[in-house]
């Protein structure tokens, strides 16, 4: 694999600066362009395409004149082949717009190498890993003041927290600002079933269900989790289904 072709586009001289700066600095990193606004960004990432070189991966600055980041993610998700998007931004609350643009990253300003060095692996992990398919997905989670991207993958249930969702990995559990109904429309592609009115679970991490008094549980690692009477024989015939499919081991 070559090096990554990127573009850094920030309204801001000396932000540009820096990132392009730390991102030639990485030797992961084939080529940088840069652009002062969203119409340049266009206008190369055009070219790009044109000459057969298109752009891998653009870290893109968020609140800029004329063209802001998130309304130029929109437009780079409509490409033939969109490159990676990384947002680098002063500020916080544009999270969503990264979760709902599936933005590899999304960086604060001033950026550190490290998180810079990081956001660069994940880049070139989707650029080398095969395709995970439709059902892949992230949702940026909040850690120690550093936002981060959990993979539906990763995720193991979810509980419902009022107008938020818990989702709970093998490592710990992350609090973030999406209903479950929305989550459960989002990933039902990826294997994620409605189990209770508080939960919702990825089939391929359940380890045994078990029906005792008339009440229905599903066990995921060392957590039990509530099936509701009307949940139950969907889940059930889900799980069969399931096992036929995986067939013998």
């Amino acid at each position: 694999m070559t090096g990554l072709r990127v573009l850094a586009v920030d309204d801001e001289q000396p932000a540009l600066e820096d990132v392009a700066y730390l991102l030639r600095a990485d030797p992961r990193i084939g080529e940088v362009l840069t652009a002062r606004d969203g119409a340049a960004a266009l206008k190369l990432l055009d070219r790009a395409m044109a000459e057969g070189r298109p752009v891998d991966a653009v870290f893109l600055d968020i609140r800029m004149r004329g063209l802001d980041g998130v309304v130029l993610g929109r437009l780079l998700a409509q490409f033939t082949r969109p490159p990676k998007i990384v947002f680098v931004t002063a500020y916080e609350d544009h999270a969503v717009d990264a979760f709902e643009l599936k933005a590899e990253d999304y960086l604060l300003k001033p950026v550190r190498p490290e998180r810079l060095a990081e956001a660069i692996r994940r880049v070139c992990g989707s650029r080398t890993a095969p395709e995970i398919g439709p059902q892949a997905d992230t949702i940026p989670v909040e850690l120690g003041g550093v936002t981060r991207f959990v993979t539906s993958t990763e995720v193991r249930y979810v509980e419902a927290r009022g107008d938020y969702a818990r989702l709970h990995t093998a490592t710990g559990s992350h609090l973030v600002r999406i209903p479950l109904a929305a989550l459960e429309e989002r990933w039902a592609s990826a294997g994620f079933v409605r189990v209770h009115r508080s939960y919702l679970v990825a089939l391929r991490h359940i380890d045994e269900l078990h029906i005792d008094s008339g009440r229905c549980v599903v066990r995921i690692g060392d957590t039990e989790i509530p099936v509701s009477r009307r949940h139950t024989r969907e889940l059930r015939d889900l799980l069969v289904r399931r096992a036929r499919k995986a067939g013998p081991r």
